[in-house]
């Protein structure tokens, strides 16, 4: 079904992917479709953090190992939150 096909007022969470067990989560944030989403998320606002918070340290020539560890965290954050994100709104309730 394409976007097109789909009736007007369909629930969102019918057309998304869905888990219920801890390996379909696991798979579905490994997915192809959602790295694309989570990665772009964790590309852009990591890339907005580490020139919020260590721009003046890396060009002034002064970053040391601590500092790019920072830096890798600025987008390892984001990544997991979007893709957390992603697994909170897509699992299957129990009912």
């Amino acid at each position: 079904m394409t976007a097109t096909e789909v009736p007007a007022g369909t629930p969102v969470a019918t057309l998304a992917p869905s888990w219920s067990t801890a390996g379909e989560g696991f798979r579905l944030w490994f997915a192809r479709a959602t790295l694309r989403k989570t990665i772009r998320i964790g590309l852009i606002v990591g890339t907005i953090l580490s020139l919020i918070n260590q721009a003046q340290v890396i060009f002034a020539g002064n970053a040391t190992t601590l500092t790019w560890v920072r830096v890798g965290l600025n987008y390892l954050v984001p990544f997991c939150v979007s893709s957390t994100g992603f697994l909170s709104a897509t699992k299957r309730s129990k009912a």
